[in-house]
């Protein structure tokens, strides 16, 4: 039964007409394909550059000297305006992928501690960012304040877990900071 269903699906493939019908759908596959693979090119093309991107602003922002007033290694954080802006254009995987892409840079480049609290931060505040950016309406001044708060906490637990609990004497100054940063982000947010 089954060997005469096959042979029937050979016979009414066969013949110089469907011939012909199969090679234009091949090329329509053909063209289908390229055009996908064409575009998966440009997505892992774009990712390579925002990861590029990232890692520039963030050896830049090392160049930058400390801010005043705050605690020892406060960063700006402009490279992880290049992970929420790929979670929001391009997707939470490949923004995760450039997040982790940082934090391994960074365990080449300042060792295997600011490794640890970079890839947790950055993972945990690009996580954060990508479902606030799919699933609210929040503006993207306040996503990032989200983000800035999940990476220090992360930083934070990487710290508690790498020194015990000498890191929570740098709590009031986080805190401080993420108040400074909530301030200016309403600030923001007024202007536009």
């Amino acid at each position: 039964d089954r060997r005469q269903r096959q042979m029937c699906i050979r016979d009414r493939l066969g013949g110089p007409l469907k011939e012909r019908s199969n090679a234009s759908l091949r090329k329509k596959h053909l063209k289908i394909e390229r055009t996908s693979m064409k575009k998966k090119t440009e997505h892992i093309a774009l990712i390579g550059l925002l990861g590029a991107l990232a890692l520039v602003l963030g050896i830049l922002e090392n160049l930058l000297p400390p801010l005043p007033g705050m605690p020892p290694g406060a960063k700006a954080g402009l490279s992880n305006l290049v992970t929420m802006f790929a979670a929001g254009a391009i997707g939470l995987p490949a923004a995760l992928f450039i997040a982790a892409i940082k934090g391994l840079f960074a365990f080449l480049t300042r060792g295997v501690s600011a490794g640890l609290m970079s890839l947790c931060g950055g993972l945990l505040s690009t996580l954060i960012m990508g479902i606030l950016w799919k699933k609210t309406k929040f503006t993207p001044v306040f996503i990032g304040v989200c983000g800035a708060f999940g990476h220090n906490l992360a930083q934070l637990l990487v710290a508690l877990w790498l020194t015990g609990f000498g890191a929570l004497g740098y709590i009031p100054a986080l805190a401080l900071y993420s108040v400074c940063l909530l301030y200016t982000s309403d600030a923001a947010d007024d202007l536009t």
